[in-house]
């Protein structure tokens, strides 16, 4: 990938902030959460309420603050008559929303968890129900709710400390409280203005909540769907190869032809495969005239061509030949030639029939054994053309298979094979592409009496025109 990773580090950035929120959320800050809810806030006039005994206690508003009837009296028409404060029904829930128990100890902190109410007076207060997390309701309450009861702070606020009440997840208890004071305000939704929240759990907090306030298994789902599709797109951003150039071609291209072009042939090939994903190739190297004859066999396409290490000449017509590269070719003896530099001059004299013996040239005394490529060969064109000068003895044909000792000269069919029969047949020498040629030959040229340095031939690059 070129440039800045952007996308990495923006998949790397999101990842990290959702793998926090959700640790925060669901294991640290988020494990321990105890919340309270208004459920309901309204005036009344008169009500009745069940202590746990069964026992009915009626509140009447109007007879804790009766109003006196109206007198003749001059004297005490001059004093204003006191009007009764409202009193209102609070129905509060208390819940574990979080994703841990509340444990009896989580309460025994400074300043555990309570409810202010600084604008009204508790005039009564009961546990109404008790709710298991199967969703069960508790015939029987705990010691701490039964005795639950409301207070008056040292700042002359009532208030109520919630009880130690062991709570698992999805818990809840519900108090209905009496209050004395302003009357209920339609738009305060919330009570905000009837109750406060105060303290705190240890390890945890104490908050308000709604009635939106669940978060399993919904919110756990998002953040799971959330970090899944982060590391998802992470993968595919790193995992995705990049685009291929604009200028690479796609498709199959089956090569045939030369075998000393096919290490060069098949290292360009794999190369252009690793930067143009979609280009393959197949080869088949059994020759340069081989080649050509099977291109021209397989009629005008596109999906071959023929390499060659020397020019076609005038046969193949209907092939158009373009040059490709240029190649080097080395002169090769078998090792116990001992002859690690041969001339121009003496490289002609032996394919001239001139040197028949190597101690001719100073080497042991070994009989000459030429190995040569077939005819049509592009490797053996090259040779004949540039070294040369299309000038040598001409043999009948003899295949190094088999050949029976003693011969002057054989020919093979692939570059390989002139490294196979070289190093075979005592005293021979071939020719061949030099990256073929591994350790050992004896290059031509040292004289400069023909082409500088190696013999070197343009290689042709040639396919089917349409006719």
């Amino acid at each position: 990938m070129g440039g800045f990773p952007v996308e990495i580090v923006l998949s790397l950035l999101g990842l990290i902030v959702a793998t926090a929120t959700f640790l925060r959320e669901f294991v640290f800050v988020g494990r321990k959460r105890l919340g309270y809810r208004v459920q309901m806030n309204t005036p009344a006039s008169r009500v009745q309420l069940t202590d746990p005994n069964g026992a009915t206690q009626t509140v009447d508003p109007a007879s804790q603050a009766a109003v006196p009837a109206a007198t003749p009296d001059t004297a005490a028409s001059d004093t204003a008559t006191p009007t009764p404060d409202p009193v209102s029904v609070v129905l509060i829930r208390i819940e574990n929303y979080g994703t841990a128990v509340i444990e009896s100890d989580d309460y025994d902190v400074e300043g555990g968890p309570r409810l202010l109410f600084s604008r009204h007076k508790i005039r009564a207060l009961e546990v109404t129900e008790r709710i298991s997390r199967r969703g069960e309701s508790l015939a029987v309450l705990n010691d701490g709710l039964r005795a639950l009861a409301p207070s008056v702070g040292a700042d002359n606020i009532s208030r109520i400390v919630l009880p130690k009440e062991r709570l698992e997840r999805g818990e809840h208890y519900k108090l209905l409280v009496v209050l004395e004071g302003p009357a209920p305000d339609p738009l305060d939704a919330n009570a905000e203005k009837v109750v406060d929240p105060a303290g705190s759990l240890k390890g945890g907090q104490f908050v308000v909540t709604t009635s939106r306030s669940r978060r399993e298994p919904a919110l756990l789902g998002l953040s799971v769907f959330l970090a899944l599709v982060v590391m998802v797109q992470l993968l595919a951003t790193v995992l995705r190869a990049d685009p291929p150039p604009r200028d690479c071609a796609a498709g199959s291209l089956t090569v045939v032809g030369s075998t000393a072009m096919a290490p060069m042939i098949r290292k360009a090939a794999e190369n252009y495969e690793k930067t143009c994903t979609e280009a393959h190739f197949a080869f088949d190297f059994t020759g340069t005239e081989p080649g050509l004859r099977t291109l021209t066999k397989a009629g005008p396409t596109q999906e071959m061509l023929a390499i060659g290490d020397g020019s076609k000449g005038t046969s193949f017509e209907a092939l158009t030949e373009t040059p490709l590269a240029r190649a080097s070719f080395s002169m090769v003896t078998h090792p116990g030639v001992g002859l690690k530099d041969l001339t121009t001059q003496q490289i002609r004299d032996l394919y001239r029939g001139n040197i028949r013996n190597w101690n001719q040239i100073g080497g042991p005394d070994l009989p000459v054994v030429l190995i040569d490529r077939t005819a049509g060969s592009g490797t053996r064109r090259a040779l004949e053309s540039r070294l040369l000068e299309d000038n040598r003895k001409v043999f009948r044909y003899t295949s190094c298979v088999g050949m029976a000792s003693g011969g002057e000269q054989c020919e093979v069919d692939v570059t390989d094979e002139v490294v196979t029969y070289v190093a075979k047949i005592p005293g021979a020498v071939g020719y061949l592409e030099t990256s073929a040629a591994g350790g050992g030959g004896a290059a031509g040229g040292r004289d400069g009496g023909g082409p500088p340095g190696p013999p070197r031939r343009r290689g042709g690059l040639n396919r089917n025109r349409g006719r």
